[in-house]
């Protein structure tokens, strides 16, 4: 049967996000380096794993990961969007989180300067910010698609984020006939009611559709698990296990056209 419709994920399949974190991180890093005499790398791997370790220590770790939000968004989001209650929470615990996250970082290092650490705490979302990507074949397959087939970006994420993230790429929205962001549903992929709210949306079956993303956990069990025809973009050549298999995989997105035409 025809495809009648064709489901984005944005983080790192439409939106070069882990390179927009990476430079960031670079950046921030290097500055501390010319500040103490640290290693960078070093103090990357330590602050990554103590953001890692306070993140889960919080209470609204379980909803972080309900919803698809990771340490590093944390590092860089001010959760000021969203109706659920875990939002505000994220909110508050948002500031003291990036501080804590760099000062331990350089504390495990034997530089013992908060002073430090809530600077860099500012700086990286700064950085951040600053660094928007797509990828370049991004908008020639959208406008391949665009006028054949009806398109909806679903993304984890919280409301406010994810709307920054796309405000860093403007010409991107115009593309899509829904976006739906897991924080504004209330659930987050693999669950089988956020796909099944993004087919009402777009009046399709299962069958009708294609789901596009880079994460087997989540995009891709997610479209299986409602019977959707489910494309890994899987870029960097990942090795997989038989657990969850994508109907298809892609290592540019402009494979995607012969599967879906």
């Amino acid at each position: 049967m025809a495809k009648k419709a064709v489901l984005f994920d944005l983080d790192d399949t439409l939106l070069w996000d882990d390179r927009s974190v990476q430079e960031a991180f670079d950046a921030t890093c290097r500055y501390a380096a010319e500040k103490t005499g640290v290693d960078a790398a070093k103090l990357e791997e330590a602050v990554r794993s103590e953001a890692r370790a306070l993140y889960e220590s919080y209470e609204t770790f379980a909803f972080t990961k309900m919803i698809g939000i990771n340490p590093f968004e944390g590092m860089w989001g001010n959760f000021t969007g969203g109706e659920l209650e875990s939002f505000r929470k994220m909110q508050a615990l948002a500031p003291g989180y990036r501080r804590d996250s760099w000062t331990r970082g350089l504390a495990a290092l034997g530089i013992e300067d908060a002073a430090l650490g809530a600077e860099l705490a500012e700086m990286f979302p700064a950085e951040r910010r600053s660094r928007s990507y797509v990828y370049e074949e991004t908008f020639r397959l959208l406008d391949r698609l665009k006028g054949k087939y009806k398109l909806l970006l679903l993304t984890n994420g919280s409301p406010d984020l994810q709307q920054e993230k796309l405000d860093g790429v403007p010409d991107l929205v115009s593309y899509f006939d829904h976006i739906i962001i897991s924080g504004a549903f209330g659930e987050g992929k693999p669950a089988a009611s956020i796909f099944r709210h993004a087919m009402d949306k777009l009046g399709i079956e299962p069958e009708d559709g294609v789901m596009v993303g880079d994460k087997l956990t989540t995009d891709i069990l997610g479209a299986n698990t409602v019977g959707m025809t489910s494309v890994w973009i899987n870029r960097h050549g990942m090795k997989r296990t038989d657990e969850i298999v994508p109907a298809y995989e892609i290592s540019h997105l402009e494979q995607l056209l012969p599967i879906i035409e």
